[in-house]
């Protein structure tokens, strides 16, 4: 309780001048130190997560979207589906803003103080073949395994080896009903077996990540491309 007891002579200014009760400074001293841990955390969770950026749900724009609307976004934000570990999988070309819808569902989940873990697909299979002697990785997919929500970021987005698809699915298998995950990727999963290299772990896979999810299409204009910077005038 450092910091409260940093902060106790404000507080004792403030008791005096607005004549309160020991019983007012003292539930004041604990609301200042329930909020003090309660952002301490939450600190503590962004950094684990790894976002390689910040976008909030509210920057998403429902009218131009095809896909989403504001009716299924505020849906979203009761989070019922982490309660039950609901999977989501985004599917759709690049640029219509999966990533974007992730994060943000991401960002108000550790709000609400559950542990997030963002990881791309490319990072993923890095961190899963040098996890038995690389001491990062290990940390890494611990907290991954630990996460209430995961998000998989581009998905399917290159071809893998047997190894790396055995690699995988034993991840998808040990989140299996512990954790919520987040899929997003450009290719459906009729695609999946062949960039797996092997229907059979595809199949397992899918079993497991659609059991219980919904799968939401998104469709529509490349916001990056409409909205590209340019260095012509």
């Amino acid at each position: 309780m450092t910091e409260t007891a940093q902060a106790l002579p404000g507080f004792l200014r403030e008791a005096e001048q607005q004549s309160w009760t020991y019983q007012e400074l003292l539930v004041a001293l604990c609301n200042h130190e329930e909020h003090r841990r309660e952002e301490k955390t939450r600190q503590k969770y962004l950094k684990w997560a790894q976002f390689p950026f910040e976008k909030s749900l509210d920057d998403f724009d429902t009218i131009e979207s095809m896909s989403l609307s504001k009716r299924q976004i505020d849906q979203l934000r009761e989070y019922d589906w982490l309660d039950q570990l609901f999977n989501l999988v985004l599917l759709g070309p690049p640029g219509v803003g999966k990533t974007h819808i992730a994060i943000g569902l991401g960002l108000e989940a550790i709000e609400r103080g559950k542990q997030v873990a963002f990881v791309s697909m490319g990072e993923l299979i890095s961190l899963l073949k040098t996890e038995g002697y690389v001491r990062k990785s290990a940390i890494r997919l611990k907290r991954v395994r630990q996460a209430d929500l995961v998000i998989l970021d581009d998905m399917m987005f290159m071809a893998m080896e047997t190894n790396e698809a055995n690699l995988f699915f034993q991840l998808i298998s040990d989140l299996y009903e512990k954790s919520s995950i987040i899929l997003t990727s450009n290719k459906g999963p009729d695609s999946w077996g062949k960039m797996l290299g092997d229907q059979g772990i595809a199949t397992a896979i899918l079993d497991r990540l659609l059991h219980r999810c919904e799968v939401i299409h998104m469709n529509g204009e490349s916001h990056r491309m409409k909205y590209r910077e340019t260095i012509f005038e």
